[in-house]
Formats: structure tokens, C-alpha cells, sequence
């Protein structure tokens, strides 16, 4: 495996007597794509907002770049390089697409004229370009999950959290969207994305982690989880150890 980006160290949360997150421990290296799935309530939205930062864990470490991280806040992990995407898509409506890209932008460019040409650059690559001067709410529900990746792009992350950014398209959105995922990755951003569709994201993922009731149940390359027999159990069904 490359170097570590991202660790996770036996993580714990708990919301009063819920515990939604049980000494979850994982790694993310350098330049990979790694997905992270399970069945509804494992608790892989607990810990994709504990890795982005909305609130700190209950017990246990996270590391990102060789830094622990655990207390920061959600901005300071945007500053030193994780950027998210949400699985309710959160654009500014009254904006346009190009102002709404250049809102991440300006993390790392103060002018407003280089905020702009990085807004441009991202929205080239998310195929965004003819949109940019458009009002961001006349998009369409796939465009505007593009627009979601492409602000998150514009903060220039080394690591870029996808929330579901495939959910609900058709499956020649998906492919353009599984493309983008991959142009993404071979510009050196490490990705972990949360997903439900897995005939699009094992193919996709190099490698994936199962959660289950809030645990890991099982981590490592696709071809090997969908035969393990506890993940096609808690998650892949019947129909998945048939094929």
C-alpha cells in the first residue's frame, strides 16, 4: 500500500445511549479510492461526518497527513485539505453556478480574479462550462451534484469525501459520473465515497470497508468481499452469492 493519508484509529460515537460508531479503526493511502458501504444504519454516515469533521468522535484518534486531527473543525480540515460533498445536495440558489464554485475557490486564492479561473478550471472538468454563468437553480438534480463535487474541488483537497454523489441517476449518469470519479483520481485526489449502488462502486473502489451495526465487519478488495459470506449476510443478499 502507498503511504497513509487518512487513519482512523478505534473510533467511538455515541449519541446518549446510542452508539452509532463502535472502535472503527481503518486506513486511507495515498492516490486510492476507497468505499465505504453497508445496509441502512450501519453507521457509515456517522463516521463519514466524523472523518469531515461536523463532530468529534467520543473516543479514538483521527489522522490525517501524519496529523491528528480529532479536535479540528470541519473548516480547519477544509484549510489543511479534506473537502466533502453531501448526500443532500447544498447549492446557493440565488448564485450562480460560477459564484457557487468560486465560494470554494476562495479557500485557497484570496483575489477574486484567481478564484474565478480556478472556478473555471473545475467546472471544465465536471462539464460544467456552458452552465457557468446560468443560475444555479435552474440544474438539473445530476448537474447540480456535479456542482457539489466541483466546489469541493475548487478548495484543491487532498482528500475529497463523496456522500451518495452517484445516487438516483440514470446509468448513463452513472457512467459519466464513475468517469469523473476517475479523472478525479488521476489528478493525485485520494477519494473515499459512501455508496449504495454497488454494481457501480465495486468496480469503481480499489478497495472497500463494510460496516455493520456501527463495526467494521470486513475490509479489502472488491473481488474478495463480494464472496465473503458475512458481507452477502448483513448486506449483498441472496442474489449476489447466485452470481
Amino acid at each position: 500500500m502507498s503511504a497513509k493519508l487518512l487513519e482512523v484509529r478505534n473510533v467511538t460515537r455515541r449519541f446518549g445511549g446510542l452508539v452509532a460508531n463502535s472502535d472503527i479503526s481503518l486506513e486511507v493511502a495515498k492516490g486510492e479510492i476507497l468505499g465505504l458501504i453497508g445496509p441502512n444504519g450501519a453507521g457509515k454516515s456517522t463516521l463519514f461526518n466524523l472523518i469531515a469533521g461536523l463532530y468529534p468522535p467520543t473516543r479514538g484518534n483521527i489522522v490525517f497527513a501524519g496529523r491528528d486531527i480529532t479536535r479540528l473543525s470541519a473548516p480547519a480540515r477544509c484549510a489543511l485539505g479534506i473537502a466533502r460533498t453531501f448526500q443532500v445536495v447544498r447549492s446557493f440558489d440565488s448564485m450562480s453556478v460560477i459564484e457557487n464554485v468560486v465560494v470554494g475557490a476562495l479557500m485557497r486564492h484570496a483575489g477574486a480574479r484567481q478564484a474565478r479561473h480556478k472556478a473555471l478550471e473545475t467546472l471544465e472538468l465536471t462539464g460544467l462550462l456552458a452552465r457557468a454563468d446560468g443560475p444555479a437553480v435552474e440544474l438539473t438534480p445530476p448537474e447540480k451534484r456535479r456542482l457539489e463535487i466541483a466546489r469541493a474541488l475548487a478548495t484543491e483537497p487532498e482528500l475529497l469525501l463523496l456522500d451518495e454523489a452517484l445516487a438516483g441517476l440514470t446509468p448513463s449518469e452513472a457512467r459519466e459520473g464513475v468517469e469523473l470519479v476517475r479523472q478525479i483520481r488521476d489528478r493525485g485526489i485520494t477519494i473515499v465515497m459512501v455508496e449504495h449502488v454497488m454494481e457501480v462502486v465495486m468496480p469503481l473502489v480499489d478497495r472497500a470497508v463494510v460496516l455493520d451495526l456501527g463495526k467494521v465487519l470486513a475490509q479489502g478488495l472488491p473481488s474478495e468481499l463480494v464472496r465473503d459470506e458475512r458481507v452477502i449476510e448483513a448486506y449483498l443478499g441472496a442474489r449476489h452469492r447466485a452470481a
